[in-house]
Parts: C-alpha cells; structure tokens; sequence
C-alpha cells in the first residue's frame, strides 16, 4: 500500500502541467530537467519516507535495480571474456605504458580504447573503467589522458573507452533509440576485459567519469556488485535525469511500480565508497545541501555514513579539470590502496610528468589495424542486433 500510494503521489506531479521538462511524445521517459529543483526536493522527501533502515531500502533498492535492467532491456548482464581482443602500439612512457585496444561486446559490436599499465609493479593491481562525457574526441583530450596517465603511475590498470558515434567507435550514431542499452552493455565488457587481466585484483576495481561518463558510472555501479569504488562527476542530481538520450532515452527511471531518480540510482552504491564530485554552474550546484545528505542518510542505514563523500567547487564549471581530478585521486588512492610516492609534490598530485599523446596515437583503428571485417556499420544494423539482444 505505501508503495502505491508513493507512486499515485510521484505520477500526480508527472503531469504536462507540473514538470518542469516533460516529452508529450515519450511519456515514459523521464528526461533534462525532468523535475523543478523545488519538486525534486518535496519528491524525495515523500521517496524517503518510505525506508527509514538498511531492510526497507534494501527492497526499495532491489525495485530500482530491476527497473533500470528491464528498462534497458536487459535480462541479465554478462560475465563472459570479450571475444575478439586486440592490443597494439605499446608506448612506454614515464612510469606506464599506454596500448590501443579493441574487443567485441555484441556480434559485430567493437569496444574502442587506451589501456594504461603502470610500470615496474609487483602483484596485484587495481582497476579503474575511465567512461568519458559528451564533447568533441574525449578520449584523445588531455583532461581524459592526464588523469588515466596519473592512476597509472599510482599503480592501477586504467581503460578509458569510446561513447558510442566517438572517437573509433563511430559504427553507430550517438544518440540511436537504444545508446542508453547498448552504453550499458559495453561497459559491462569493459569490466569483463579489465578482470580477465591477470594483473587486476578484482576486489579493488573502481569507475569514474564525468557528465555523461558520470551516468555510464552510477549505472553500473548501480547494477554491477564487481564495481568496488564509485567516482561520479559532475552528474549526480535529484532534479535532473541527463540531457542525452545515452543517459535517459530508456524508461530506467519510470515503471509501473516505481519512479525513481538518478539520486536514488546512485545511493544504490551504498555502502561500498563513493565519491560525489560536483560544481557550481550545473544541476550538481545544490549537492552539498540536498544530493549529498541524502546519500548520506541512506549510507548510514549501514553505519557506514563515512564512505560517501562530496568534493564540491562551487566556483567551477561542468567538466573534470586539475581541481577534480585531485580529489578523484586523493579518493581513489584511498580506497584501492594506490601508492602515493614519487606521485605527490608539495601536497599535490603532480601530472607535469604525464607524455599527453596525439589523436593517432591514441587511434585504435589504422591501416596497419583495421576496422574488423565483421563490424558492423550503420544504425539500422546496430539496432537490430540491439532489438535482439536480451
């Protein structure tokens, strides 16, 4: 009955009327600034009302988990080795090494990236899934290749991997009916290639990225227990579901038994730690007074309140630059037990030492590797292995 009359409250302010962005066309999404900052607030109070210990929560967190997976059309995520990997173009750098890698994650589905190796390491390592937001070639930016290179020197494996329609993965466009699907799924490869290395200690594995990479990463944290570590940034927000149908294109956020948020999907990495980093000029402006606390609260139905944290430039803007990613380092460092020494320099995390490479050495596909014989290419012939795929 609570759950019912929560759900009769949240679709009586899902009206035309009331929301602040609401699509006539697709009623079941839940979209851009979905909610006023004023109804997200009064939302999730009604929400958390409805689970006030670890047992309550559990059940709700077990519904939202659910609904992001039958949103996107998965039935079960798979745990199986990627077929078809390549590895190239060894470089050797200042403490890691960076090689360009592919791998199939659906039938003629490629997984396009740079794996950063730290060099001179005994034993097991850490790994750290390096998704990327929205913008022009992140992958081959400095921002993207500074912070992979600095985590590398720290001592862990770091993969930082193309968004559908960028960068070597332009098979597709973007912003196909199912991105959201099908970003999803290849993360969940990029898990799988990371643990089958030999290198990786699967008990310390981490995700971080930024806007659209923030929602790659409390997805599958959400959905995915290996993810030990979880790095959000600039993206976790009560009133706003992401502005790009990769992020809220499928209906993960509203079911027949539920509506939920972004907030809520990322508390369901509690109690394991999270970081959430956030700014001043984007919808993460209200996280220390809103977003944060009510994580907060629910990682305390743990007595782990601790293992949330918050890391908010109120003077900044919506992307991961040096300040940011100093304290995604500092987190990181932390919770996966990465070696500091020879990384720090008066206090900071120095990244005067990283080699920032060219777009064609990062380039996974070249004429000496070409794009595999059986990729496919085009929307429609993604979006039929995609209607398949369960």
């Amino acid at each position: 009955m609570k759950n019912q009359a929560l759900l009769s409250f949240l679709l009586a302010i899902c009206t035309t009327t009331l929301l602040a962005q609401f699509n006539p066309e697709k009623p079941e999404l839940c979209q851009r600034n979905f909610y006023t900052e004023a109804q997200a607030i009064e939302v999730h109070k009604a929400v958390a009302a409805q689970y006030n210990d670890q047992a309550t929560w559990e059940k709700r967190a077990q519904l939202i988990r659910q609904g992001i997976l039958d949103g996107a059309e998965i039935k079960e995520l798979s745990r199986k080795k990627p077929k078809h990997i390549t590895i190239h173009s060894r470089k050797e750098l200042n403490g890691y090494a960076v090689e360009n890698v592919s791998f199939q994650s659906l039938p003629g589905i490629y997984v396009t990236g740079n794996l950063y190796t730290p060099l001179g390491t005994k034993g097991k390592l850490a790994a750290i899934l390096a998704p990327h937001g929205h913008g022009p070639e992140p992958r081959y930016k400095e921002y993207v290749q500074q912070r992979c290179a600095t985590l590398a020197r720290m001592g862990a494996i770091v993969f930082a991997y193309d968004m559908i329609g960028y960068g070597d993965a332009k098979y597709c466009d973007h912003k196909i009916e199912k991105a959201l699907k099908l970003q999803l799924i290849n993360s969940t490869y990029v898990l799988n290639f990371l643990l089958s290395l030999p290198k990786v200690d699967k008990n310390r594995v981490a995700m971080s990225g930024e806007s659209g990479g923030g929602t790659q990463t409390f997805m599958l944290a959400a959905v995915d227990e290996r993810i030990k570590v979880s790095v959000p940034v600039v993206m976790v927000s009560g009133h706003f579901f992401g502005g790009c149908t990769c992020e809220s294109g499928m209906p993960v956020h509203k079911r027949p038994t539920h509506i939920t948020s972004n907030l809520e999907i990322a508390a369901l990495f509690a109690p394991k730690p999270m970081l959430l980093i956030s700014d001043g000029d984007d919808w993460t402006k209200n996280t220390p007074d809103f977003e944060y606390p009510f994580v907060q609260r629910i990682y305390g139905f743990y007595n782990r309140a601790a293992n949330v944290e918050n890391a908010h430039f109120p003077q900044e803007k919506h992307d991961y630059n040096a300040s940011k990613r100093q304290a995604a380092y500092a987190f990181l460092a932390k919770h996966l037990g990465l070696n500091t020494v020879g990384v720090l320099k008066d206090g900071k995390f120095d990244e005067t030492t990283n080699t920032v490479l060219t777009e064609l050495d990062l380039k996974v596909f070249n004429e000496k590797y070409p794009v595999p014989g059986d990729a496919l290419k085009g929307d429609e012939a993604v979006g039929r292995v995609l209607d398949v795929q369960r």
